[in-house]
């Protein structure tokens, strides 16, 4: 038995419900996102946010995203988000982007590290292989698949065998891209319109100045 209560378990193909099982239950899941293999995990468990900074052995201190697998369940739970900010987000996602915003509402505070006023936002594009994740309903806190500092994995097998031995799902989306997202700063888009690229990965800065 893995963490969350289930035995370790692999997919062929990504699929949503699945992941939804093991996130619900309190497991850590390894699964494809349209840039690198990531780890999912419920955003609200202490427990399971725990293990997969353990599985990574990161610092429980650096932000993670949270990824949803529909723009519009994205918008749903941040309210908040103003009219402008609100626009940024439906003209760049899906896609391989890291959108950071204001959290007033200190929402999912273990994704957001020392500041919980500020949140990552991830909806990766679903296209192709990846298409069965549309089903997932659950937000997870979502992080690179590899030991912190370690190269991103683009396909299963490139993912640490401790890393695989430590989850309770695996789902496999064969060869992925393997460029991490591209972080953007929003946090003061919506009162003056300034952005700033924080990482640049898969999208390139200047195809975002034509966007924002």
């Amino acid at each position: 038995m893995r963490d969350g209560g289930e035995p370790h378990a692999h997919a062929a193909a990504p699929d949503g419900a699945a992941l939804d099982r093991c996130v619900a239950a309190g497991g850590v899941a390894l699964f494809p996102a349209d840039t690198v293999y990531g780890l999912a995990a419920d955003p609200d468990s202490a427990a399971a946010v725990r293990r997969l900074h353990e599985l990574k052995r990161r610092p429980a201190e650096i932000p993670s995203a949270v990824m949803w697998f529909s723009l519009e369940r994205a918008l749903l739970a941040l309210p908040w988000l103003g009219r402008r900010t609100g626009a940024a987000l439906e003209r760049l996602l899906p896609g391989p982007l890291t959108l950071l915003v204001l959290n007033p509402a200190r929402a999912f505070p273990l994704a957001c590290g020392e500041d919980r006023e500020r949140l990552g936002v991830r909806v990766p594009a679903l296209a192709g292989p990846l298409a069965g994740l549309a089903g997932a309903e659950l937000p997870v806190l979502q992080s690179s698949a590899n030991v912190h500092g370690g190269p991103d994995p683009r396909r299963l097998e490139d993912v640490p065998a401790e890393i695989r031995a430590g989850v309770a799902l695996e789902l496999d989306g064969g060869e992925l891209p393997g460029t991490p997202s591209t972080v953007v700063d929003l946090v003061r888009y919506e009162r003056c319109g300034e952005w700033s690229v924080l990482r640049e990965g898969a999208v390139p800065a200047s195809e975002l100045r034509g966007v924002l």
